[in-house]
């Protein structure tokens, strides 16, 4: 299969699936190193490709996933709808609908469906249903059959995505809810906007290798997006700052 795609012939979004598996030899999400120049290399010698950079590392949908076909590079097409990581948590909020901290497999359809319908997308239930088991299958890291957060988040370009920053900075539960309590100055049980900036600020002095300062102002508004009108309540930052627990 791998061979046929490298000449040209079009596959689904379930089979590109396959062919990554196919090159990413040691299963751990990515394309690098020799499996990377393998595929660099069969790719131009079977397809008369220019142009295509050799790194390191090369993420699967940051510019794998362009190599699709038009109509089945509908992950590409998610990130062209979600410009930016304060849109991309307000789906997360409107889409997780029990607020369980998760988006289960209906949910995840929902947001499909509904991405697809905004821009005009032609679809049917089947297809739905593939980009759904698809994009599980892809995301869904420790197959547990819903998505959290940071696993949702790879949807995002690199670029734009701060979550993979918090990453390096998340904290046990017990540590978590200290900090929440440090912050929420007036204990009224959520934080503002203000408390808010107060705890990035301190968070980018501690984690300054990680976390830029300058980038606060981005870091803020995509939090915010997870707030009830603007009320951030501990479940809620705990998406974003807090470890999940095993």
């Amino acid at each position: 299969m791998a061979n046929a795609y490298l000449q040209g012939v079009e596959i689904s979004a379930s089979q590109f699936l396959d062919i990554f598996h196919h090159y990413d030899n040691d299963g751990n999400g990515y394309i690098e190193g020799k499996e990377l120049q393998n595929f660099i290399r069969e790719l131009q010698q079977a397809r008369k490709q220019a142009g295509l950079e050799l790194t390191d590392k090369m993420k699967i949908f940051s510019q794998l996933v362009q190599i699709l076909p038009t109509e089945e590079n509908f992950l590409l097409f998610f990130r062209q709808q979600l410009k930016s990581c304060a849109e991309f948590m307000k789906a997360w909020r409107n889409y997780d609908a029990d607020h369980s901290g998760y988006i289960e497999a209906d949910e995840l359809k929902n947001f499909l469906k509904d991405l697809l319908q905004r821009a005009k997308k032609p679809y049917d239930e089947k297809k739905l249903e593939e980009y759904t088991l698809t994009t599980l299958k892809i995301f869904d890291s420790n197959k547990d059959g819903k998505l959290c957060l940071s696993e949702m988040a790879r949807l995002l370009p690199d670029q734009e995505n701060f979550l993979l920053k918090f990453q390096g900075v998340k904290m046990a539960r017990k540590e978590f809810n200290k900090i929440f309590e440090l912050y929420d100055q007036d204990r009224n049980g959520y934080m503002d906007e203000n408390e808010l900036d107060a705890l990035l600020k301190d968070l980018c002095e501690k984690n300054n290798k990680v976390l830029e300062v300058s980038k606060i102002p981005t870091y803020k508004s995509a939090i915010m997006a997870l707030s009830d009108g603007g009320k951030l309540y501990r479940t809620e930052l705990a998406l974003v700052l807090c470890e999940e627990e095993m």
